[in-house]
């Protein structure tokens, strides 16, 4: 009999949907504190990060449908931690950029969600972890989906393979 936390699927994808489901609540559960999820906490340090993204620019770097995106800003811009704007240069373009409350909220978040990577990290293993980000981020990339799309390996330099 199988172990019930073992995936029982040779699907990739089911497979890394069934552990984003975990680690997801695992990562709700450590933000709960703040009020919000871990998937707030990361569209309020990607706007950071990028610093003040188009929308677009935004959806495309989370690998997200645009209307997606907005619905899912949508909590954010309601509680005053995100503010959406309309671009100065391009009219039908919209802006996030956090609040005053957002950043101390990103703050707040980003101290509880350290913790999680933490216990993660000591759980998996810190090396683990780190191959596992690099090979997730290979997945990622516009490369992996014409490599898949080709039916072939991907280029020299771009495979992550560490024989894992």
């Amino acid at each position: 009999m199988a172990d019930k936390g073992l995936s029982i699927t040779p699907c990739n994808n089911a497979a890394i949907r069934q552990a984003s489901r975990m680690l997801g609540q695992l990562y709700d559960d450590a933000l709960a504190p703040s009020g919000l999820r871990a998937t707030q906490h990361n569209l309020l340090n990607t706007i950071r990060v990028m610093d003040a993204p188009t929308l677009r620019e935004m959806a495309t770097a989370l690998v997200m449908d645009l209307s997606a995106l907005g619905h899912s800003l949508k909590p954010l811009v309601r509680h005053g931690l995100v503010a959406v704007t309309t671009d100065a240069q391009d009219r039908r373009a919209k802006r996030a950029t956090l609040t005053k409350a957002g950043s101390k909220k990103l703050q707040e978040t980003t101290r509880l969600w350290r913790q999680a990577q933490d216990r993660f990290d000591i759980a998996f293993g810190s090396g683990r972890a780190e191959e596992l980000r690099e090979s997730l981020a290979s997945v990622s990339t516009d490369e992996f989906r014409q490599a898949f799309r080709d039916g072939r390996p991907l280029a020299k330099g771009r495979q992550w393979d560490r024989g894992l």
